[in-house]
């Protein structure tokens, strides 16, 4: 990836050229959370689809801290959780409960989500009104975002019906008292959703503390939101700030890409 060239899409690629794309910029994304201060020790998960017909998917190897994840060692697992090709990690059965919810929809244009445990997500999440239309970060979720209650640690199948329909047609949902989540259709999607997401909950949370917090009128976070999304109906989507950091990621260490 060179200068300004466009990111290919995993799923646009050869069968043989895709699966390998789509670990690299997995990779990447978990090598960006680690980036920007969003893991919670060795917790939470960014998966994503494998391209064909079965719906296996992409996990994080349970153990490793997300400056430790390369393409190669990423986990491929089934919607049972069972590791496909006897690799030799395994993974967090929590995490597999909440992503296989996604992962399991029929339709499969979410191919991507992105579960994080943030000191701001999380202290949105404890809140009755959840995310307010404060900041133009925000109103790209105004009246569109979805929320779970929590139910306590995810070991139980038949949350991920509960978790699926709260999800809706939404992109990213509040996880009640537990973080955030955010779905896309690539990884660069699923990606920029989660960055907003997380900055317009960092901005609630310092605004909060600052003062008295000045809600935008619902017409203009309304108008605010669809102007945000005109972006990410066509393409690219999210793909030039998605490759701009890996470009990042690459000056200082590419050995995400192994």
């Amino acid at each position: 990836m060179d200068g300004m060239s466009p990111l290919p899409s995993a799923y646009e690629l050869a069968p043989d050229e895709a699966e390998r794309e789509l670990r690299v910029q997995l990779a990447a994304a978990y090598r960006l959370v680690d980036h920007f201060g969003w893991t919670e020790l060795i917790y939470g998960h960014l998966t994503a689809r494998c391209p064909g017909p079965e719906h296996h998917f992409l996990i994080n190897p349970y153990g490793l801290n997300y400056d430790e994840v390369t393409a190669s060692n990423l986990v491929k697992i089934d919607l049972e959780g069972n590791v496909i090709g006897g690799q030799g990690h395994g993974v967090n059965y929590a995490g597999f409960v909440i992503h296989s919810a996604i992962h399991m929809a029929k339709d499969g244009g979410n191919r991507v989500v992105m579960h994080t445990h943030t000191r701001a997500g999380m202290a949105v999440a404890a809140l009755e009104d959840g995310l307010l239309p404060i900041s133009m970060t925000s109103t790209q979720f105004y009246d569109e975002i979805a929320y779970h209650e929590y139910e306590g640690v995810s070991l139980y199948l038949d949350e991920r019906e509960r978790v699926l329909n709260a999800l809706g047609d939404a992109k990213a949902m509040i996880l009640r008292n537990h973080g955030l989540l955010t779905v896309g259709r690539t990884v660069p999607e699923a990606f920029l959703y989660l960055y907003r997401l997380e900055r317009a909950c960092q901005v609630q949370i310092d605004a909060a503390a600052a003062g008295t917090l000045r809600l935008l009128t619902d017409n203009v976070a309304a108008r605010s939101r669809e102007d945000m999304k005109k972006g990410l109906t066509e393409k690219p989507k999210g793909d030039l700030e998605f490759a701009a950091l890996m470009r990042k990621l690459d000056k200082t260490d590419a050995s995400y890409r192994n």
